[in-house]
């Protein structure tokens, strides 16, 4: 698989200034920024930091940004699926995952969410690909958006959509433990019909093996 990424850039709307909307982006890139100390969904923000830098440098690894100036306010992370889940079987060079997105608190509102999605997908090499996110409700910040479960899942189902992402089935046990978890996934126009039904055996693996 040719990793060739494409850089993109774009202005969106703030508070009350531009923000900068960036990517893939390489680690160094990333090492010229500070890193919000609200980006702590997934481990201190300080790691999470080093972690994208990691993911930047990749082969297949892609960082897109939100910052404010010089600021990180907003990240999402494409790589391969981690080698303990299910999605890495077969070691398929064209599944990627969307690891991680995340927006500072006092940003959030702003659509950033959506943009950071929207800028991904400009790159006509995400066509090469299908992109999965593993939606678990354990990530998400019920505490300070006010929000139950399920309209969370609708906050997130809505963003993913954004990046052309849609909801698709799976008897993956972590996904079917909650009815608020979700598999969502896009599907590259150069995707073929081989390719979808390799990934609709990891969807549905040992089905028949109740």
């Amino acid at each position: 698989m040719n990793h060739r990424k494409t850089y993109y850039r774009r202005d969106v709307q703030g508070h009350d200034r531009l923000l900068t909307v960036e990517g893939p982006v390489s680690g160094k890139g990333l090492s010229q920024y500070t890193f919000d100390d609200g980006l702590s969904a997934f481990r201190q923000p300080a790691e999470q930091f080093e972690a994208i830098k990691e993911i930047a440098d990749l082969p297949e690894g892609r960082i897109i940004i939100c910052r404010d100036r010089a600021h990180i306010i907003a990240y999402v992370t494409f790589l391969y699926p981690d080698p303990l889940e299910r999605w890495s079987e077969g070691n398929l060079p064209f599944l990627m995952e969307l690891g991680a997105i995340e927006v500072a608190l006092p940003y959030r509102s702003l659509g950033i969410g959506k943009e950071l999605l929207r800028l991904a997908m400009l790159d006509d090499q995400m066509e090469d690909y299908i992109i999965i996110t593993t939606e678990y409700y354990w990530h998400w910040d019920l505490k300070n958006s006010g929000l139950n479960v399920y309209e969370y899942k609708d906050v997130m189902k809505k963003m993913m959509e954004a990046g052309g992402m849609e909801v698709f089935a799976t008897n993956d046990p972590e996904i079917t433990s909650h009815p608020a978890n979700s598999l969502m996934a896009r599907i590259g126009s150069r995707i073929s019909n081989e390719q979808i039904e390799q990934f609709d055996k990891i969807r549905f693996m040992n089905r028949f093996f109740l």
